[in-house]
């Protein structure tokens, strides 16, 4: 397993004129999730050109933690939330920091 933190953009694009109620569904995470064992960081942001499209920037201490954050109550009340806010379905794009090389 990979020791170093694991990063993960996710993306959520709303329903036309469903903007406002996913902005509020979003910002219902922040806090229970920072509060997570294992995170290490958590924001929330709305893209400037697509005021429709919203994503967390988040690291993680270790996959394993990412996945125990994705079993919790909080996430799956969002899932469930969101099903009819959401114009397609979440993106997530996961890596891991590539470090400079020592020149």
């Amino acid at each position: 397993m990979d020791p170093s933190p694991l990063t993960v953009v996710a993306t959520f694009r709303a329903r036309v004129g469903r903007e406002e109620v996913l902005a509020a569904a979003l910002r219902s995470m922040l806090a229970a999730t920072r509060s997570e064992d294992g995170c290490l960081h958590y924001d929330l942001y709305r893209a400037d050109d697509d005021p429709g499209l919203f994503f967390f920037h988040e690291t993680w201490r270790s996959a394993d933690d990412h996945r125990a954050h994705l079993a919790t109550a909080h996430v799956r009340q969002l899932l469930t939330m969101t099903s009819d806010l959401l114009a397609e379905p979440i993106r997530e794009l996961k890596g891991r920091r590539i470090s400079e090389e020592p020149t």
